[in-house]
């Protein structure tokens, strides 16, 4: 059968509360290899499709690509309905339907299931007359691997095929790049005769902004092309999405961010970001995999070769959704995500690959959006991360914003005028951000932006001279922020500033003059480069994956950056796997049941420091279920808490008393409304019974958090 077609978006809504009742009542319908769905329109076997199941509160089960392989009740003869045969899904719909496959022996099966009672089945291409499905005009005008068609049928509902198809994931041969995936902007580099070098345009041009944009005409573009509409179309260009990415949307920290914006942000079905660009939203690793393919198709075209792994690099700061975030934006980019590891780190290889002592440095990480800072001790061929810590909402944008800020307030109170278009606004940051870089040489610069406003019928230019005194009285609170940081990162594992070998600077916001005198003042010595600051990261990248490629003897320890733990009655906090632990790490923890013959238990996880569960990130809800009968606290589990080399999380659980392990599931998708209510059920649980979790045997009662 023919699968040459561009696929058709179905997304089904079934009325089911949960994924487990979904499971118990509509599993006969499903396999690892595929689903049977009743519809009363039908389409010809052959037809490709991106498939989305959802359940009655929107939350998504599973979301695949797939091709129609047959239909029933043609021609009226039973049942009117398809059998889809899965052909890539994404990663939590793998791990659905793997959870699935344990309890329900015939879901282990790689065909789509055929249901009894539905009758004769068809299996011709032409078994149903073609219909034109309806496209949108915002739909037509993208570009043509990124646009879709839609179905609207019965019982399904019209909805906007997603920017990227799931694609399988790619054959791992070919060079391994390393990319540094920047908020302000991203680069790619390879290894060529053992030194690392940035990949290029022909033009020379290496840095590619991180920008996405929708012009006029409905066109999505990325990078120049997307920076070139800042000042004209400012309110669809999407920028600084780094700091968003998979990041609750209603989460305080997001919403003060979104008011330095000028595009949408709206939250997806299960409540994290997403932008709205025209009539569709796009999801924050749709959006940074535009970015990847944009670094793809230039590694391809600078090596005249396939281009399909890479290291990719994030701030390490970064909680462990938001590094799964990433992976998934590889993914849908046509990478095979080698490794994702942290941009202090990988500066650190850049510097050690130059600098060949063995020494204990700290790296200092300013960017455009994040910042971070680790101490690392290396040697030849081990370097190891003994401390992190930072701060994923603090970078080159707040040194652009108080500028911005301080400019607005002047103007405002001048001329007695409310500054309040978009357009001019963008102008402005623009001029704020050149005076800004200007300023790390020069004692003052211009800041001319013409026609901002029209005061009393006439219009009026802005036209200031920026000082450096002036720029760092501004942002001087920003900077003691980062030497704050650098001092509880040293702190915490009890050494003195002066025991710091080297302060290497990263990132393109670590040239500013009165960071290099703060840092100078703290250490008691001037900061040194590996090469150029905004370069370092990319190319560390490239020396981890030419190092993974040779399988060279390269040993790289990282940390986790901050405590995985899991919430407890009366909302409290108890961390598992504590900041700062070498990965990869282990924990085994025991539970016991607190009811008799209890099913099923289920516990909250987050990431952070905070003593509250509910101000720390959730990062998923992990449920045991099928436990044996027996009295209450007869039954004890044996909880394995996994963090690989790249901090990403898994969980599983074992009866102690049989060895055998049980069925569970780590759920990090749900809508937010069920989220707040799990907290605020552990919140208001006071039950003077309750005791912490402790290692291996010292067993806890989490009365309301087991069901």
């Amino acid at each position: 059968m023919s699968t040459d077609n561009k696929p058709i978006g179905i997304s089904v809504r079934l009325p089911f509360a949960s994924a487990e009742e979904f499971l118990a009542r509509y599993g006969a319908n499903l396999t690892r290899g595929g689903i049977y769905l009743r519809s009363r329109s039908l389409k010809n076997p052959g037809t490709s499709v991106l498939l989305e199941i959802k359940i009655e509160s929107g939350a998504r089960v599973l979301y695949a690509s797939a091709v129609v392989t047959y239909v029933t009740g043609n021609k009226g003869q039973g049942v009117p309905g398809m059998g889809f045969k899965f052909i890539t899904l994404d990663a939590v719909s793998r791990r659905f339907l793997e959870s699935a496959s344990a309890a329900m022996p015939h879901v282990r099966s790689d065909q789509p299931p055929v249901p009894k009672n539905v009758g004769p089945i068809d299996t011709s291409p032409d078994a149903i007359p073609p219909e034109p499905p309806p496209a949108s005009q915002a739909q037509a005008a993208l570009p043509s691997e990124l646009a879709g068609r839609l179905l609207v049928q019965g019982d399904t509902k019209q909805v906007h095929a997603p920017a990227f198809e799931p694609a399988p994931e790619p054959a791992r041969t070919g060079p391994i790049i390393g990319i540094d995936l920047g908020t302000t902007n991203s680069c790619a580099a390879i290894v060529r005769d053992g030194k690392p070098m940035l990949l290029s345009w022909k033009d020379g041009q290496a840095l590619v902004p991180s920008m996405v944009a929708l012009t006029p005409r409905g066109q999505l573009v990325v990078g120049a092309a997307a920076k070139a509409q800042l000042t004209t179309n400012p309110r669809w260009v999407v920028y600084g999405f780094k700091r968003l990415i998979g990041r609750p949307a209603d989460s305080p920290d997001v919403r003060e961010l979104l008011r330095r914006f000028p595009y949408e942000v709206v939250p997806t079905e299960d409540g994290e970001c997403a932008v709205q660009l025209g009539d569709r939203a796009y999801r924050l690793e749709e959006l940074s995999a535009l970015l990847l393919r944009e670094l793809k198709q230039l590694a391809e075209n600078r090596l005249n070769e396939p281009v399909s792994r890479a290291v990719i690099t994030v701030p390490a700061w970064y909680s462990e959704r938001q590094r799964e975030a990433v992976r998934e934006a590889g993914r849908l980019a046509g990478f095979y995500v080698e490794r994702i590891v942290n941009e202090p780190t990988a500066a650190a290889l850049a510097w050690g690959h130059s600098h060949r002592k063995p020494q204990r440095v700290l790296v200092y990480d300013l960017g455009g959006g994040t910042f971070d800072a680790s101490v690392l001790e290396y040697t030849e061929s081990v370097y190891e991360v003994v401390s992190t810590g930072g701060d994923t909402f603090l970078g080159g944008i707040d040194f652009d914003s108080a500028i911005v800020a301080q400019l607005l307030s002047d103007f405002e109170e001048r001329t007695d005028t409310i500054f309040s278009d978009r357009v001019a606004i963008q102008r402005v940051y623009d001029a704020a951000e050149r005076a800004k870089m200007a300023l790390s040489n020069l004692t003052e610069a211009r800041i001319h932006v013409p026609f901002v406003a029209v005061v009393n019928g006439k219009p009026v230019d802005l036209d200031v001279t920026l000082t450096r005194a002036q720029l760092e009285k501004l942002t001087r609170a920003i900077v003691d922020r980062t030497m704050e940081l650098c001092q509880e990162v040293i702190r915490t594992r009890t050494l003195r500033a002066d025991q710091i070998d080297e302060i290497v600077l990263v990132g393109g916001q670590s040239r500013a003059p009165l960071v290099q005198e703060r840092i100078a003042l703290l250490f008691g010595r001037q900061p040194v480069t590996a090469g150029n600051p905004e370069e370092a990261v990319a190319l560390g990248a490239a020396l981890l994956a030419d190092a993974l490629d040779k399988k060279a003897g390269l040993l790289l320890i990282d940390v986790l950056p901050m405590s995985i733990g899991v919430g407890l009655p009366g909302g409290r906090f108890h961390p598992i796997i504590s900041r700062n632990t070498s990965l990869p790490a282990t924990r085994k923890y025991q539970v016991v049941t607190t009811r008799e013959n209890q099913k099923t238990l289920e516990l909250p996880v987050f990431q952070g420091e905070a003593a509250r569960a509910g101000e720390n990130t959730w990062l998923g809800n992990f449920k045991v279920k099928d436990l044996p009968p027996g009295p209450r606290g007869s039954i004890a589990i044996d909880l394995v808490f996994e963090l690989s080399n790249e901090c990403l999380l898994t969980i599983s659980a074992q009866e102690t008393s049989t060895g055998r392990r049980i069925v569970s599931q780590f759920a990090t998708r749900d809508t937010p409304a069920n989220v707040k209510n799990q907290i605020r059920a552990m919140e208001e649980d006071t039950d003077p019974e309750v005791d912490v979790f402790q290692p291996r045997g010292v067993l806890g009662w989490l009365k309301r958090l087991f069901t």
